[in-house]
């Protein structure tokens, strides 16, 4: 089971019917989210295989996965908001146990999301395997 935050999201999608009102809040996710830091949007940080400009800024702290994130796209900010309620929180040692594939596909996002927002997705996801798997 994802955590109480995604179970959150994934409820209110299916009360929403309509594609437009779930992007519109996938969007207003995305602007809830705290702005990153403009020092630490650099080529370090930069996500690749985004359509958008993506960067997201990982961190273990006891043992826990957190990351800070943003993008010059809303729905793609928005996408980070979903991510970060995924995985923020959870132990190192479970982010990768996590079928974030499967989670998404909950909430309708593989059948709605266009291939390049879906190859993007699919490299944020990585480099936030990636990272916790460094860190175990």
């Amino acid at each position: 089971m994802a955590s109480p935050a995604f179970e959150e999201i994934a409820e209110t999608f299916e009360f929403l019917d309509d594609w437009e009102d779930r992007y519109r809040h996938v969007i207003e996710m995305g602007r809830a989210m705290e702005p990153l830091d403009d020092g630490l949007k650099v080529p370090a940080t930069k996500v690749d295989g985004c359509a958008s400009q993506v960067w997201l800024v990982p961190t273990v702290e006891q043992g826990r996965f957190a990351f800070q994130g943003d993008s010059d796209a809303m729905i793609v900010k928005g996408l980070i908001a979903i991510l970060h309620a995924l995985y923020a929180g959870e132990e190192v040692k479970d982010v990768p146990k996590i079928d974030a594939s499967a989670e998404l596909g909950r909430l309708g996002l593989n059948d709605h999301l266009s291939a390049q927002r879906s190859n993007g997705l699919r490299a944020m996801i990585e480099r936030i395997r990636a990272t916790a798997a460094a860190a175990q």
